[in-house]
C-alpha cells in the first residue's frame, strides 16, 4: 500500500459540489488498496452557493479516502481578485500539511488552476521525498491571455509562466486530461517521455443506477419535439451566446427545445438575451445534482456544448460532460474547432465551427429531420465509446501508473 496525497485547490465532494475528477480518482486509488487523501480549499468559487463552508470538517472520510480542507479567505466569485489571495493561502498553509497529518505521501499530485500552489507540492514533495505529479486541466497562464484577454506581459502572467514552466521541468511526472498537451508543453520545455494523459471520466455505478428526476423539475422538460440539453456551467468559455443565436435562426421549428441546465456567471446575461431575443424555444432549469444528470439527458433527445474560436483548443478539449454526454447514449451536437475532437473520433455526433450560429442551426436541422435509428447508431456509438475510454475504474489505474511508476 502507497500512501497518495491528490492536491485540487477546486476539488468537491458529491455533497459539496459535483465531486468530480479528484473526488472518482481518489475513490478509485482507494479501492485499489492505497492510502488516499484529497486536498482542497475550504471555500472556493465550485461548491454549492447552498453550503456553509465554516461548518464543513477539516477532515471527513468520503467513499474510503480522506478529505481535507485548507482554510483560505473567501472570496465572492470566478472573477473576483480576492481569489488570487486565495491561491496564495492555500499554498503557504499547504506546507503546513505532513505536521498537521502527522505522515509522509509517498507521491503527491498537484492540480492546475491555479498553478502557484505548484511551488508548495514541489517543495513538500521533496521535504517528504515523494514523486511529484504535475496536473494539468486547463494551461495556465495561456488560458488568462486567451480566453480571458490579459496580456502576456503583465508581471503577474510573466510569473505564472514561469511556475508552469518549473513544473514541466521538476516534475517527475507530467499528467492532462487533454489529449494534445503534450505538444505544447514540450514547446515549454518539457521532457515529452514525462507525459500520460489521463482523461475525464465517468463512475459507471452513478451513471448506469442515475437518481430520477423530481416531479417538478421533470414537468419543466417538454414531453415531445427535439429536445437538446446542456448541463453544467454557463460561463464565458462555454460560448452559448452561440445557441442562443442559432435557436433565433430555428424559430421556424416550433417542436425542437433548447434546455440550459446549471448556473455560472454568464446565465443572467443569457436569460437577458433570450428575452432580447424573444425566444420560446429555449428553458433554463437549474442545476441538478450530479447522479440527475443522466435521467435528465435520457429525458432528451440529443446534448450540446460549444466552445470559443480560440486557439487555446488545438490541443484538446477536457469538459465533464463529455464522458456524460457520451454514456447518455444521446448524438451529440459540438460547436468546437480544435483538435482531438472525441465526438468526430468516436462518429458520435456532429462537429460544426465554433461560434457559427449558421453552422450550428443546420447542424440542428440535420439532427431534426435525421431517421431515428441514425440517431441511435450515433448515441450507440458514444455509449461504448463511454464504456471503453472513460470508465474511472480504469482511468484510476493509468494514473496508479503516474504516481506510483
Amino acid at each position: 500500500m502507497s500512501r497518495i496525497w491528490l492536491i485540487n485547490p477546486y476539488s468537491s465532494t458529491p455533497a459539496t459540489g459535483m465531486g468530480g475528477r479528484h473526488h472518482y480518482l481518489a475513490r478509485e486509488l482507494a479501492r485499489l488498496g492505497h492510502d488516499v487523501t484529497l486536498v482542497a480549499a475550504r471555500r472556493h468559487h465550485l461548491l454549492r452557493q447552498d453550503i456553509e463552508t465554516c461548518t464543513l470538517p477539516a477532515e471527513e472520510i468520503v467513499d474510503g479516502y480522506r478529505f481535507v480542507r485548507i482554510d483560505v479567505p473567501r472570496y465572492s466569485n470566478a472573477h473576483d481578485k480576492r481569489r488570487i489571495l486565495a491561491w496564495f493561502a492555500f499554498a503557504a498553509r499547504l506546507l503546513q500539511l505532513p505536521s498537521r497529518l502527522g505522515e509522509r505521501p509517498d507521491a503527491v499530485l498537484y492540480s492546475s488552476p491555479h498553478p502557484v500552489g505548484y511551488l508548495a507540492a514541489e517543495r513538500l514533495a521533496r521535504a517528504c521525498g515523494a514523486r511529484l505529479a504535475f496536473e494539468v486541466r486547463d494551461i495556465w497562464p495561456l488560458t488568462l491571455v486567451e480566453i480571458g484577454g490579459h496580456s502576456p506581459r503583465h508581471p503577474f502572467i510573466r510569473f505564472l509562466q514561469w511556475v508552469e514552466d518549473r513544473a514541466y521541468r521538476n516534475s517527475d511526472r507530467v499528467v492532462s486530461n487533454l489529449e494534445g498537451a503534450v505538444e505544447h508543453m514540450t514547446s515549454r520545455g518539457m521532457d515529452g517521455a514525462k507525459f500520460t494523459w489521463v482523461s475525464n471520466g465517468i463512475a459507471l455505478d452513478e451513471v448506469a443506477a442515475p437518481d430520477p428526476l423530481p416531479d417538478e423539475v421533470a414537468a419543466l422538460v417538454p414531453a415531445e419535439g427535439l429536445r437538446i440539453a446542456y448541463t453544467g456551467t454557463m460561463g464565458a468559455a462555454n460560448a452559448l451566446e452561440t445557441l442562443l443565436d442559432a435557436a433565433a435562426l430555428l424559430s421556424d421549428l416550433s417542436n425542437v427545445h433548447f434546455l440550459l441546465v446549471g448556473y455560472g456567471g454568464k446565465r443572467a446575461l443569457l436569460e437577458r438575451k433570450r428575452g432580447e431575443l424573444h425566444l420560446n424555444n429555449v428553458h433554463f432549469l437549474n442545476g441538478v445534482p450530479k447522479k440527475q444528470v443522466q435521467a435528465l439527458l435520457s429525458a432528451c433527445d440529443a446534448c450540446y456544448i460549444g466552445w470559443l474560436n480560440s486557439p487555446l483548443y488545438q490541443w484538446g478539449i477536457a469538459a465533464n460532460k463529455i464522458p456524460e454526454y457520451l454514456f447518455s447514449g444521446k448524438p451529440v451536437v459540438h460547436s468546437f474547432s480544435g483538435g482531438n475532437d472525441p465526438i468526430v473520433k468516436f462518429d458520435c455526433g456532429i462537429t460544426i465551427a465554433a461560434e457559427n450560429p449558421q453552422a450550428l442551426a443546420d447542424a440542428i436541422r440535420r439532427i431534426y429531420a435525421m431517421p431515428e435509428a441514425e440517431r441511435r447508431r450515433m448515441g450507440e456509438n458514444g455509449r461504448k465509446a463511454a464504456l471503453a475510454h472513460y470508465d474511472y475504474a480504469q482511468l484510476a489505474r493509468r494514473m496508479e501508473q503516474v504516481l506510483l511508476g
